[in-house]
């Protein structure tokens, strides 16, 4: 995370979250809601300020911003929680029906970093962009909210749920 270490906090960042292998973890609810939580409970504990966000398959975009202590930190955090609660769920094969699967994908990613004991789930750097302009702020969340479509997932940014984009997001934004 040394990425980050010395951000300024006073700027918003442009932040993607990706799971190794580019693996399609995010195709269930149940770890979207890991994401959800953990998100807000950063908002109400960590003091991070999110503006845009969207959970594709594969990846998180955020345009986010923590008004107190390091991003870095956040982000280790974050990342290590929600490993552990999305390893819980793969580890469920009630809820992932290729749990066998993507727990030999995780353990294949983890060998080749000293770090991690047995499974990697998160890429290890979140590619942090410094945004330091309103114009520069509006074009990242435009990027973000229209990801999904981009993708072909929606045809509308509102219509498709892990996103601020949608009316009745979960995770409450910070309009810019």
């Amino acid at each position: 995370m040394s990425e980050l270490r010395k951000a300024n906090t006073d700027h918003a960042y442009f932040l993607t979250f990706t799971i190794v292998g580019w693996i399609d973890l995010f195709t269930r609810k149940e770890c979207c809601d890991i994401v959800i939580d953990s998100l807000q409970y950063c908002q109400k504990n960590k003091n991070l300020e999110i503006y845009a966000y969207v959970i594709m398959p594969s990846h998180i975009h955020m345009v986010a911003r923590r008004t107190e202590g390091l991003m870095s930190d956040l982000i280790r955090d974050f990342k290590s929680h929600t490993a552990k609660q999305l390893l819980t769920i793969v580890h469920n094969s009630n809820v992932e029906s290729r749990s066998e699967w993507l727990l030999h994908m995780f353990r294949f990613h983890a060998k080749f970093k000293k770090q991690n004991k047995e499974f990697q789930v998160w890429q290890k750097t979140s590619h942090p962009t410094e945004l330091f302009s309103n114009h520069i702020i509006d074009q990242k969340i435009n990027y973000v909210e229209m990801n999904p479509v981009m993708a072909k997932i929606v045809t509308s940014p509102e219509s498709y749920v892990y996103s601020s984009a949608n009316p009745e997001s979960i995770i409450e934004v910070i309009q810019a």
